[in-house]
């Protein structure tokens, strides 16, 4: 009964697609490319963002260290500096809540 559901959630999900991108005109070999393609630039977008987001937030956010205090900061050695420091304050209360 829930199968049904969702195979009729994901049939009108796809006909809003094709009707919202006009692929229901396409042949299903034209389909299949403009799917494939579309699927290709969505992988590497993704990649992208998982791969190279991470590195360029850090870079941001140590120019804006710079401009507001004047002076450059590694941002990564600091975010593993208060992880690490945060990691141990928890380890120091689990000691504590074992003693009691």
């Amino acid at each position: 009964m829930a199968s049904q559901g969702i195979k009729s959630m994901i049939q009108r999900k796809m006909l809003q697609i094709d009707v919202t991108f006009g692929t229901y005109l396409f042949s299903p070999v034209e389909k299949f490319a403009y799917y494939s393609i579309v699927f290709l630039l969505f992988s590497l977008l993704s990649i992208a963002v998982i791969l190279y987001l991470p590195h360029h937030i850090s870079i941001l956010t140590g120019r804006a260290w710079y401009y507001i205090n004047g002076e450059t900061i590694d941002i990564t050695a600091f975010t593993r500096d208060v992880f690490s420091s945060a990691m141990g304050t928890g380890k120091d209360a689990a000691a504590v809540v074992r003693e009691l």
